[in-house]
């Protein structure tokens, strides 16, 4: 890489989050391109001379991840060890705390911070410059339904549990006086944009927190939301490093390079990380997309298509991949097709899994449940969450396609 982009005056942090080792591109694997991004990520680190990484959450893609992306986080943070930078990890609503966790002491006498144990929210890393101190709080992701219980709290939402986490943040940071700080978190902030690749966490309809829980934190690294943002100059997602759905072919990867002055945040950089392969989203009638020269520059994109045929072309998976080899998603959309009924998508889209449940048994039978059978379901909905908190380790239903 280049020489540093300019010369660093207090601390100066790498801002990383939503690796989801282990993950495929709808069969294509992304091992290889998870790789070159560790690769990137060293280079960047030394070559930034960056005083601080953050990762912040979803390390793995699930709760047993296989053993080829175990080996690649073991190499990655060997080697950040290895520059002798201080590297703060958070777990996210994929990884597995426990396994993430494991030996979290012992790989802390060589820099390697990790955070997945709610009860360590108020034991930050501290690091200094030439300005003094900064604590770096991290904030594992919070299951409502676990802690509201565990804190004694009366909302059992997101917004609740993180709220309570930044009083003990808070109550710590104010015995250190004149200390900055830096918090990692993993949760979905109030005027973020999200995209179809993460995972649903809303838990009684609310799953958002508000920005203004994390007043007087100097700097607030984000994880969870794939699309890199700013909700304020203070807080923002970097996003992942590499897409994981059609939604973010549109969207910059990398991380955010920030510079944390005496007074907080100086001034934020975006680094990109390398692209193997670029996405594309094309819609219309087959032989037009197959005729079209304006479309050369997809030929070696992934491609997600819609065909707006009004009957569905023979062979039309073949046909595209003739041109475009390496079209990966086919959908049918008929030019003037009813669409007066709402996708199924579009009919779940931001409703709670009580509510989807009380709906299909509305649907099924033909009368919505009562009051004491919407009860049950609810107890239903909620057992089945705790069983997966509880065992954390349990293959999910899903293969990780949905973030």
């Amino acid at each position: 890489m280049s020489a540093p982009r300019r010369t660093v005056r207090g601390m100066r942090l790498l801002h990383t989050s939503d690796w989801h080792l282990g993950r495929s591109f709808h069969r294509e694997q992304l091992l290889d391109a998870q790789a070159a991004f560790v690769d990137h990520l060293v280079d960047t680190v030394r070559a930034e001379r960056v005083e601080l990484v953050v990762v912040a959450g979803d390390v793995y893609d699930r709760a047993l991840p296989p053993v080829d992306a175990v080996r690649l986080a073991d190499e990655a943070l060997t080697r950040l060890a290895a520059l002798r930078v201080p590297v703060v990890v958070i777990a996210g609503n994929h990884d597995s705390a426990r396994r993430l966790g494991f030996a979290a002491e012992l790989i802390a006498a060589a820099g390697v911070h990790v955070r997945s144990d709610p009860v360590d929210i108020a034991r930050p890393v501290v690091v200094d410059d030439e300005h003094g101190p900064v604590a770096v709080y991290g904030v594992p992701y919070l299951e409502p339904d676990v802690l509201a219980r565990a804190w004694d709290l009366a909302d059992r939402t997101h917004a609740a549990v993180a709220a309570e986490a930044m009083r003990r943040v808070a109550a710590d940071l104010a015995t250190r006086p004149g200390t900055r700080s830096v918090m990692a978190a993993h949760m979905w902030v109030s005027g973020a944009s999200p995209t179809d690749s993460e995972r649903d966490i809303t838990v009684g309809g609310v799953a958002q927190v508000p920005a203004t829980t994390f007043a007087g934190i100097d700097y607030v690294a984000l994880g969870h939301l794939h699309g890199r943002q700013q909700i304020s100059p203070a807080i923002g997602y970097s996003g992942s490093p590499l897409a994981y759905s059609f939604s973010e072919a549109r969207q910059r990867k990398g991380s955010w390079l920030v510079d944390l002055g005496p007074r907080g945040v100086r001034r934020l950089d975006h680094v990109d990380a390398p692209v193997p392969r670029r996405l594309g989203v094309l819609r219309g009638h087959l032989d037009a997309l197959l005729a079209d020269p304006a479309l050369a520059r997809h030929e070696h994109s992934w491609l997600q298509v819609t065909l707006t045929d009004p009957r569905r072309p023979a062979a039309a998976m073949e046909r595209l991949r003739r041109r475009f080899p390496h079209a990966l998603v086919l959908q049918l959309d008929p030019d003037g097709a009813d669409t007066s009924r709402p996708s199924w998508t579009r009919r779940i889209t931001g409703r709670s899994d009580p509510e989807i449940v009380r709906d299909f048994v509305h649907v099924v039978r033909e009368a919505a449940p009562d009051d004491e059978e919407s009860a049950l379901l609810d107890a239903a909905c909620s057992a089945v969450r705790h069983a997966r908190v509880d065992d954390p380790g349990r293959e999910r239903l899903t293969d990780g396609g949905s973030g």
